[in-house]
Parts: structure tokens; sequence; C-alpha cells
């Protein structure tokens, strides 16, 4: 979800005010994806490198993402939605912690849109995490046994990856996750990232000829 700072600084605002507007787009784009039959949805909300930062900015986010996953939980059971959180949380407060375990736990038997927030999240790291957990000889591991040892275990690798923002690049975001899937790059700033644009992302997607390697 790139962009809220610029689209903030664009308007003579503080970045935090971009953040909170990124936030509630979130809303928007979920029951805009629901809408067009979308099953899965991942956002990259806070990666590993993100710590970087300027700390106001960190500690406006963490207040920010906290503040969402507790208002969160009341409109995801009224939707259906089941949210999971990915990503490294033992570097996550006590709190944050408990707000995703509420949020997971009480939206775990929801069958609608499968909604995955990535938070203290980087693809690299995911992977070291998953192989520290392999078990046996490094010779009898699998694809497999890595995939479902990812943060992401479970749920389907993703057919399309968005990125808004005007960047050309991953970020770190779901690296093994991607081998296989489309990319769709757009300057339009997370914040305005409309329904419209999703549905464009969509019918790109749909144009493509996805071989797997194949002819």
């Amino acid at each position: 979800m790139d962009g809220n700072g610029r689209w903030a600084k664009r308007r003579m605002m503080p970045r935090s005010v971009g953040h909170t507007r990124g936030a509630k787009n979130v809303e928007v784009i979920c029951e805009a994806a629901y809408d067009l039959g979308i099953k899965y949805l991942t956002v990259y909300a806070f990666s590993t490198e993100n710590w970087s930062r300027p700390a106001d900015e960190v500690k406006t986010l963490m207040k920010l993402f906290s503040r969402y996953l507790k208002s969160y939980r009341k409109k995801a059971m009224a939707n259906n939605m089941r949210v999971r959180i990915i990503g490294d949380r033992t570097g996550l407060s006590e709190e944050m912690n408990e707000d995703i375990r509420r949020v997971e736990e009480e939206t775990a038997g929801n069958t609608g849109l499968q909604f995955q927030i990535a938070i203290n999240y980087g693809g690299r790291d995911e992977i070291l995490r998953a192989v520290r957990r392999l078990k046996g000889t490094p010779a009898a591991w699998t694809i497999d046994d890595i995939s479902r040892l990812l943060d992401t275990g479970g749920i389907p690798d993703p057919d399309l990856i968005i990125r808004p923002g005007g960047e050309y690049r991953l970020s770190n975001f779901l690296i093994w996750q991607s081998a296989y899937a489309e990319f769709y790059f757009t300057d339009v700033l997370w914040p305005d990232f409309s329904p419209e644009e999703l549905k464009h992302a969509v019918t790109f997607y749909a144009g493509r000829d996805r071989r797997y390697g194949g002819v």
C-alpha cells in the first residue's frame, strides 16, 4: 500500500494523515475485491525495513494498526471476512499481539473474503524463519515443506501482485510465493487507489497467458 506519505505531502499535510487515509481505503478495496469475486487479498502494511523510519512515524503507525485491528473485528464479523496477520510477531508489542490473537480467533470460522495483513513482514525474514523450523536432513527437504512453514501456509500463492505508487519492485513482499504471479504497476498512490483501479488490474490479469514454464 505505497504512497501514503507522498499523498499527504502533496496536500501539505503530515504523513500521519496519509497513513490514516490509506487505512480507510483498505475497507473500500476489501469490499471491491469481494464484489469482484476475489477470494484472497493480502495487503503489505509494514515491512521489516520500515523500522528505520523516524521514530514518531513508526509510533503513529503502530497506534494506527492497533486501533484498526480493534475496530475491524466487528466489521469483519458482520461481513463474514476472515482476518489473518503475517509477519514476525515477536517484534510487536504485547497489546498488538493480543489484538491480533482476538481478531484471528473471532474471524477464524468466516468463509467470505480471506484477508491477510502483513505487519513486520519481510519475504527474506519469512523464509529464514520457515527454514529454521524445518526438521530432518536438508537433503530430505522439499519445496512443499518450506511452503507449509511460511506465514502463508495454507493460503494459495498470489495470482496477481499490485504495486501502486509508481515503484517497480517487490520490496521484499511475498518473494517465495510470487514466483509465478502476474504484476500490475500503477502510478496511483494508495489513498487514491479506487475500486475502478482494482478493476483495471483484474482486467489486465485476465488478459495474461499463464503458462507456468510450459508452452
